[in-house]
Parts: structure tokens; C-alpha cells; sequence
């Protein structure tokens, strides 16, 4: 079979031989050059032997620049294969240039009716997971759920124990902190003994569950969209949703139940570990004896303290599991949005934590509780 030729006559571009990579053969930016299009672009093969990827990219930059010229090629004669994949890649160009066109557009209203749009999407996409999340858990009440209980165990040790060093070593640190920097103004009143009130209630009722979230956010939540979206780039959700198998049963519900239970055990950790941290700050700097230290925390904290830290962490962990799960669920099929989804899970994951301390605090106050 000989080398790949082409000959152009009357409009009419006709391909010959092996087209292989690594091989010679002609070259599209040289041919346009010498043979501008204009008026009409039929595409011919005769003698064609062996081709690969090196036809379809001379190929797709002569209909590229037809395109641009507002021609429209007859590809009638080509083999049926060569054809159809010419069509698929002329879609794409099409449809990236109507991309490019969108975002040069400044209109203001098209931005924000496709913001709208989009928003719509999302919420009518949040309500859908959060119906399923809540037909799953129907269907491990009434005994019905596909849930491997080898799934959850194994969910249980992901988030329990094997995150237990730093959510004790960040608590620590924490009770550290806030009580070195409470010791400055409870110095200048000569009040070094509320020091474990200070730490106390603010870690027990607020400091402690938030911390517990945001690591857990970075640490788990990441890492269930990150493990979710690979699923969904190798179709492995498709597999199950073929084979069916509920997705959220199967995979969701395990994740959520785990991180629901394990944060607020994770919290008492927590605030026993920033007690300590405050209970060596007040011994070694503040002259306190631990006795002393103890003494305040029992009688200046509350049992409610206790029990708004715990509802709190439990609401932070139902939170964190929902952004992890959903952005993986509903991740992209590439690389890329794998990275992306796991970055929104922890952004997402942190507003979330925000806002619903905020709310959980403005409650609790009204309720004087």
C-alpha cells in the first residue's frame, strides 16, 4: 500500500494509502495554506489502507477550518466508521464553541438566569439525596435495607479510632490555647481560679464539637466524595445502579450512619483532652493545683454544657456525611472533578459547621438552656 497522498481538485479532497503515525503524510496546516476553501468541500478516499488517529487530526483540522468558513463538507463517500467519528468530533467543536461563546457574553440577565438555573438545579438535586437518605434509613428500620453490615464496622473504624490522635491532639492543643490566652485578662482581676470555666464551658458547648467537625470535614468528608467520585469516573455506580443494587443503601448509608455515631463519642474525647490541655496551663503557669482546677470545672459547668456540645456534634456529623456523600455522588466523570468535588465537600462542609453552631447557639440562648 503506498504512502498517504492526497490530491485536491475541483473542491473535491481525495485521500490515498496508509495513514499511520510515524509515517509521512501530507500536512493539514500546509494544505489549507496552499488551497484555501471556499464555495464547496467534498471529502474521498480511494485506495485508503491502514489509518489511525493521524487521518482523524488531518481530518478534523481541514473541517475545522470548512467550519470557519462556513462550509458545509459532504463526507457521503467516506467509510461509514471514519464518518460517524468526524460527526462526533464536529459535535464537539460545536458545542465548545457555543461554550465560548456563552462565557464572552456580558449580559447580565443571561448570567443570572443561568445562575438561577443552576441553583434550581442544585436544590431540587440536595432535596432529592436528602429524600433518599431518609428512604434508606426508613429501610434500616423496618429490616428492608441492602446495607452490608461489614461496610458499617468497617466505616465505624475509619472514622472512630483511626481518627481519634488528631481529634485529641487538635483538642489539646486548643484547651492550650484558649486557656493561655484567658489566663491574660483573668490575671488582671485576679480570678486565675475561673480558668477552668473559661475552658470548661467554652470548649464542652462550643469549641470541642467544632474543631470535632471541621477535622472530620478535612479528614472523612473528603475523603467519602474522593472515594464516591472514583467510583463514579470508573461507572462502578452505573454497575450497581444496572445490577440493582440501591446506590444509597449500599453505599451512602453506611458512611452517614458512621459519621453520625462516631462524632459525638469523638467529642467526649475531645473535650476531655482540652480539659487537660487546661488543666496543665493552669498548673504550670497560672499556680493552680489540679485539685483547685477540678473543683471550679465541676462547680462553675453545667450538665447542659455537656448535652448542647454533644446535640451539636451530632448535628455536625449528619452534615458532614450529607456534603461528603453528595458531591460523590453527584461528581463529574473525570479526574478533575474528583478534585474538585473534594475540595467543595471541605468548603461546603465548614459552611455548613458554621452555620448550624451559629443557629444551634442562637437557639440555645433563647431557650436559656
Amino acid at each position: 500500500m503506498p504512502a498517504a497522498e492526497i490530491q485536491f481538485h475541483d473542491n473535491v479532497l481525495v485521500l490515498y494509502g496508509d495513514w499511520l503515525r510515524g509515517e509521512a503524510h501530507p500536512d493539514a496546516e500546509t494544505f489549507l495554506r496552499q488551497h484555501p476553501l471556499s464555495g464547496s468541500l467534498k471529502l474521498e478516499v480511494r485506495e485508503l489502507g491502514k489509518w489511525d488517529s493521524t487521518l482523524l487530526v488531518f481530518l478534523s483540522k481541514v473541517l475545522g477550518a470548512a467550519e470557519n468558513a462556513q462550509i458545509s463538507p459532504d463526507c457521503s463517500a467516506l467509510p461509514p466508521g471514519l464518518a460517524q467519528i468526524l460527526k462526533l468530533g464536529a459535535y464537539g467543536r460545536r458545542n465548545a464553541a457555543k461554550r465560548q461563546d456563552a462565557l464572552k457574553n456580558d449580559d447580565i440577565f443571561l448570567q443570572a438566569g443561568a445562575f438561577g438555573m443552576e441553583l434550581h438545579s442544585t436544590a431540587v438535586e440536595i432535596v432529592n439525596f436528602i429524600g433518599n437518605i431518609t428512604l434508606s434509613l426508613w429501610h434500616l428500620v423496618t429490616f428492608r435495607t441492602k446495607m452490608r453490615w461489614c461496610d458499617f464496622l468497617f466505616q465505624l473504624i475509619e472514622c472512630g479510632p483511626k481518627a481519634l490522635g488528631i481529634v485529641c491532639l487538635i483538642s489539646f492543643l486548643m484547651g492550650l490555647i484558649l486557656a493561655f490566652v484567658g489566663s491574660i485578662p483573668l490575671k488582671w482581676f485576679h480570678a486565675e481560679p475561673y480558668v477552668a470555666s473559661l475552658v470548661g464551658i467554652g470548649m464542652l458547648r462550643l469549641m470541642a464539637p467544632v474543631m470535632v467537625g471541621v477535622v472530620m470535614a478535612g479528614r472523612t468528608s473528603a475523603s467519602y466524595a474522593a472515594e464516591l467520585g472514583t467510583m463514579q469516573v470508573n461507572e462502578e455506580l452505573d454497575a450497581l445502579q444496572t445490577l440493582g443494587i440501591p446506590q444509597m443503601d449500599f453505599l451512602v448509608l453506611p458512611r452517614f450512619l458512621a459519621m453520625t455515631i462516631m462524632l459525638p463519642l469523638l467529642n467526649l474525647f475531645a473535650d476531655i483532652t482540652s480539659i487537660v490541655g487546661g488543666m496543665i496551663v493552669a498548673i504550670f503557669d497560672m499556680g493552680i493545683t489540679s485539685h483547685a482546677y477540678l473543683h471550679t470545672l465541676f462547680t462553675t459547668t453545667r450538665l447542659n454544657d455537656l448535652v448542647i456540645g454533644l446535640i451539636t456534634c451530632f448535628v455536625l456529623g449528619i452534615l458532614d456525611a450529607c456534603c461528603g456523600c453528595y458531591q460523590g455522588i453527584h461528581c463529574g466523570r473525570s479526574a478533575a472533578a474528583v478534585g474538585k468535588i473534594t475540595t467543595a465537600t471541605v468548603v461546603y462542609s465548614i459552611i455548613c459547621i458554621v452555620l448550624a453552631t451559629s443557629l444551634i447557639t442562637v437557639i440555645s440562648v433563647l431557650l436559656r438552656v
